[in-house]
């Protein structure tokens, strides 16, 4: 299987607005760039496989609404993100 997938978060100083995978990094950050607001993107780990990337993302969603109050990242909230 191949490692090509990368986890990352988007972040206005400390604050996690957005976590994602992507194949490609610096295309995704472009995209982002069009509109969300952030001034950090951040690469989690290695690239690893699809499969291993959808599950950490997953868990780190997870932990993420554990400490927030059930709410997702702002650009992962459909509700209130682009």
């Amino acid at each position: 299987m191949k490692r090509d997938t990368y986890n990352y978060v988007l972040k206005e100083g400390n604050k996690i607005l957005y976590a994602g995978i992507t194949k490609d990094l610096e295309r995704r950050e472009t995209e982002h760039q069009k509109d969300k607001v952030f001034n950090k993107m951040t690469v989690i780990g290695r690239a690893s496989t699809l499969e291993s990337a959808k599950k950490r993302e997953t868990e780190m969603l997870n932990r993420y609404m554990k400490n927030h109050g059930g709410k997702l990242p702002k650009y992962n909230d459909t509700k209130t993100g682009k």
